[in-house]
């Protein structure tokens, strides 16, 4: 699976899926190809919508108590590009892109976003209803 190296947010310094906020008048898709192509150098095609999954983080980021991210599951394809290191900007939270294997990955350096994506893989669903993790560690230095 290609993740980021996150830079930003609660999962700084772990491993994460792309992905960010819709633009004025663009669709979901638009934003899923924009941020992919973004934050790993990828262009993508959709190739089908997998379910939506919530998740919610009892965690001290940004002064919070808790976060809630409401992540959709999309299987893609590669029609070009190659991993890069991605432009730089205000807002971009992605250090780069690189392929895991589900061996490479777990709570303690991927977001729950990229393990219910290897759930998928293994299983060939996501799970229902809301996902509660209690005490999550968002990393504010590199281990």
């Amino acid at each position: 699976m290609v993740v980021i190296h996150k830079n930003g947010g609660p999962y700084i310094h772990r491993y994460d899926l792309s992905g960010g906020s819709l633009e004025e008048y663009k669709s979901l898709s638009d934003a899923v190809k924009r941020e992919f192509l973004e934050e790993t150098g990828l262009e993508i095609e959709i190739v089908k919508k997998l379910g939506v999954v919530d998740f919610m983080l009892s965690s001290d980021w940004r002064d919070s108590t808790q976060v809630h991210h409401i992540c959709v599951y999309f299987l893609v394809k590669k029609v070009g590009g190659h991993l890069t290191s991605p432009n730089q900007f205000e807002g971009q939270d992605s250090l780069g892109a690189l392929w895991v294997t589900a061996h490479e990955v777990s709570m303690e350096n991927a977001s729950p976003l990229v393990l219910q994506a290897f759930e998928w893989l293994k299983k060939g669903e996501l799970h229902s209803g809301v996902e509660l993790i209690e005490c999550w560690k968002v990393k504010r230095y590199l281990l």
